[in-house]
Order: C-alpha cells, then sequence, then structure tokens
C-alpha cells in the first residue's frame, strides 16, 4: 500500500483490512491460479468520495479484470464498508507492493518478459480463468493426459518435447493447456508462454509475409520459453504454413524450449501433414483424452453444480450424467440451462423441469447410440462374442442376439440399412430388414423375449 495513500471515511490500515478481507473472499470464489493472474498483481491506490481506486500494471489485466471481476468486487467491497459505490480500475506500470517486476518491459524485446497475460495481449490468444488444474476433473479417460501436462508444467528443464494432447471435442484438451499456461505464470513468472491457435499462427504466419516483415514474426515465436498450438489439425494441407511451423519447431527443440500440441486425432493420423514434422509430432509424449465415462461424467457434474452454488438432486445429475455423453462442453453447458432457468423462474430443480427445458438436446443426445456401443452391450446380454456380431455362424444362439442388434441399431441410430449391414460383417440391407421384422414379430409373440429388448433399449437410451 503506497504511504500517501488518500483516504476518507476510515484509515489506511482499515482500507487495506477490508481489501485483504474482499480479496481473500474472491479467490475462494475463483480459485488460486486466477488469483495469483488477476488479483495479486493489483494495489490500491486511494478511496476517496465512495471511489474505490485500484492500478493494475497493463491494460490487458485492466480490461480483462473490468469485464470478470469488476462488479464482484464492487459488491464485495460494499459488504466491507457501505460507503463504497464503485471501484476503478486503473492501469499504472510501477511495480505493486506484491514485486510484480516481472511485468516490466524488457527494452530489449517487444513486450516479450512478462507472463502469459501480456504475451497474449501482444501475439497470443486470452487464457481462461476457468480453465486452471484446479477445476479439471480427472478420471480414467483423461488421467494420463492430466498428468503428463502437470508434468510440463511443474518441471523447471524440459521433460519431453512436445507434449502432444489428442482427443475428440469438448474433452479437454484447451482446458489441461491454459492450466499449463496458469501454473507456469503463477510459478515461474519470469518464463514466457505463448498460447494460441494453430489457425492464429497461420493468421500472423500470413499477415507477416503480407508485410514483408518475417524477421519479427520468427523473433517473437522462436524466442519464447512455453509454446502451445491449440488445434494443429487446421493447418493440414496448407504447405507454406507447416514449413515455418516445421522450422519454429526444431528451433525451440534445439533450445531446450517446451512446445505443448493439442490435435483431434494423434500424429500419425492427421492428414494432409507433411511427414518430416508427423515424425517430430511423435518425438515427445503423445497423450489422448478419451471418451468420457459415467463416473467422470457425474464427477463434473457434481463440481459443477458445486461452483455455481445450486442445490440439484442426486437423481438430476445421474440423468444427465448418463444422457449428455457428447463432450465436457455440452454437458457443463447443459447444467447451466438448467440452473440458470431454475433461478430466473424461482422454481426448484426437478427431473421434470430439467426434461422440459432440456428437450431439444435430451432428443438429440437420443440419437447418438453407436451401432459399436449395441453390438457389445447385446453380446453381454446374451453372453456371446462381440465377434460373433460380425461372423457368419447361423446358429440359433448367434443369430437372434445379432438380429436383436440390428432391430436396436435401426430403431436408436440414424445409420442406413446398408450402413448397419456393413457393421455386421459386410451383409446386405436385406439381412437388416429380415432381423427387424422378425424381432418385432417376436416381441408380439415372445414376453419374456419383449422385456429382454425393452431392457436393452433402456441400458442404451441411458
Amino acid at each position: 500500500m503506497p504511504n500517501d495513500m488518500q483516504v476518507d471515511g476510515g484509515g489506511s490500515s482499515d482500507l487495506q483490512q477490508q481489501w485483504k478481507n474482499v480479496s481473500n473472499h474472491l479467490r475462494v470464489e475463483i480459485g488460486e491460479a486466477s488469483y495469483q493472474s488477476w488479483l495479486r498483481p493489483m494495489n490500491v491506490l486511494s478511496f476517496s468520495d465512495g471511489v474505490i481506486t485500484i492500478s493494475v500494471p497493463t491494460r490487458f489485466m485492466r480490461d480483462w479484470a473490468s469485464a470478470h471481476y469488476q462488479e464482484r468486487l464492487t459488491e464485495l467491497w460494499y459488504k466491507e464498508n457501505v460507503t463504497v459505490e464503485r471501484i476503478d480500475l486503473v492501469v499504472h506500470s510501477a511495480p505493486t507492493k506484491e514485486g510484480n517486476k516481472n511485468l516490466q518491459k524488457d527494452s530489449g524485446q517487444k513486450n516479450m518478459a512478462a507472463g502469459p497475460s501480456q504475451l497474449n495481449n501482444d501475439i497470443g490468444a486470452p487464457l481462461d480463468g476457468r480453465f486452471s488444474f484446479e477445476q479439471f476433473v480427472v478420471g480414467k479417460p483423461n488421467e494420463f493426459a492430466y498428468a503428463a501436462a502437470r508434468r510440463v508444467a511443474e518441471a523447471d528443464s524440459v521433460p519431453f518435447n512436445p507434449l502432444f494432447l489428442y482427443g475428440g471435442v469438448g474433452l479437454g484438451k484447451t482446458h489441461l493447456m491454459h492450466a499449463i499456461a496458469w501454473h507456469i505464470q503463477a510459478n515461474q513468472p519470469e518464463r514466457t508462454v505463448i498460447y494460441l491457435s494453430a489457425e492464429k499462427f497461420m493468421y500472423r504466419f500470413i499477415t507477416a509475409l503480407r508485410e514483408q516483415n518475417t524477421v519479427d514474426f520468427k523473433s517473437q515465436f522462436r524466442s519464447v520459453d512455453v509454446l502451445m498450438i491449440d488445434d494443429v489439425q487446421f493447418i493440414a494441407g496448407k504447405d507454406s504454413t507447416q514449413e515455418e511451423f516445421f522450422h519454429t519447431f526444431n528451433a525451440l527443440v534445439d533450445q531446450g524450449r517446451q512446445i505443448v500440441i493439442s490435435a483431434d486425432k494423434s500424429p500419425s493420423d492427421l492428414e494432409g501433414m507433411e511427414e518430416r514434422l508427423v515424425s517430430r509430432l511423435n518425438c515427445g509424449l503423445v497423450a489422448d483424452i478419451h471418451a468420457t465415462t459415467y463416473e467422470l461424467r457425474l464427477g463434473i457434474l457434481q463440481s459443477k453444480a458445486h461452483k455455481l452454488g445450486a442445490q440439484v438432486p442426486a437423481n438430476v445429475l445421474e440423468f444427465l450424467a448418463h444422457k449428455i455423453t457428447a463432450n465436457v462442453r455440452e454437458l457443463e453447458g447443459a447444467l447451466n440451462r438448467v440452473v440458470a432457468h431454475s433461478q430466473l423462474v424461482g422454481r426448484e430443480i426437478t427431473m421434470e423441469t430439467t426434461q422440459d427445458v432440456l428437450r431439444d438436446l435430451l432428443r438429440a443426445n437420443d440419437r447418438r447410440v453407436t451401432i459399436e456401443e449395441i453390438q457389445k452391450q447385446v453380446a453381454s446380454h446374451f453372453n456371446v462374442r462381440i465377434s460373433d456380431m460380425h461372423s457368419a455362424r447361423r446358429a440359433r444362439s448367434v443369430a437372434r442376439p445379432r438380429q436383436v442388434a440390428m432391430y436396436l441399431a435401426k430403431q436408436l441410430t440414424t445409420r442406413s440399412l446398408p450402413e448397419i449391414g456393413r457393421k455386421f460383417g459386410g451383409r446386405d440391407h436385406t439381412t437388416v430388414m429380415h432381423a427387424v421384422r422378425k424381432v418385432e414379430e417376436l416381441r408380439e409373440h415372445e414376453p419374456t423375449f419383449n422385456e429382454d429388448v425393452e431392457l436393452l433399449r433402456r441400458i442404451l437410451e441411458g
């Protein structure tokens, strides 16, 4: 706290205690990583005429904090001091009491000596304050990728290069990359980090070519400690960008700098990538994030509900974990909708209101059962091998479960009859039609068989 602080409505020590209470309260709400990145660099300058003036070291930090924390800071401070009417955030380049000297510019570089906040304002992309390691729910499908990401974030030297994370949409790749950046910023602020998408990397490269300024481009990207490129599959087929990325990759590896890459497929499965680049991407640690399990989805929902401060019945969380299986992003979005509806209309969250609010989403997810899932569940139920679903065996003990699986594939997926047939050992679509008619006939005349099929349908639909 500056010695010349202007204060009214209370002494300097009172204001300092108020700020301590406010910042500690918000620290609990937003997590340690976000606190270290956004609140710790703040410095209270003055309190006059109901206005608290707080300094931050950069314009980027001021804009981010204004958008995400200013309103909440005002609310919390009002609880401490009812004379507080608003909070003003101002840019003040001098080091704060907390000693954030690492945020000052190095005269020898273009704003390159700071942590991710300033770098993002220059050539990278903003980091999401929600995406910290503390906010990441770990389960069997993502535990290896999580452990690898933490190893990179906490290591004093490069443990493996590159770290290549891959998996489907909304499974946590971007979350882990942001978490690495936040952790490094909080614990090693002297290290330079750039996080951006492959699309933005390409855009900046094309701009540099157009403006005949590739020297600065190369200098910026090849002088960082950690380079993180998201969705690298975007540059597939783009030869010039791949060429530049290849040389940037090699330059950083030669200097012992860390590279983290994400994609929707493994390096070897990326189409349109140069062979030499695929070889480089494979030379580090490749960690995949599998599709979520029911247990992981339920854990994510429980964690999310707790953060929202919402009272969500256990049966509703279990229902959503069964129904919303595509990705975590959609899962959290569904819970947000349910909670927001409850708060806006003033009604308790129940199974009925949940199904009503999410009718469109649930209908879409009902059609996402895969034929592979159907075959696995039917084989398990009738105690046959999954390979029997594709075999030419015609024994009734095998043929009947196969027909049930075909029938359920027709009922629960949007696949055409020829597509279903191909999934069952390359059978003709007329075979699928016969299976559907046979199962329908048996369901009408054999109650026990009908119960088996209905049970399988309910299990597959979640």
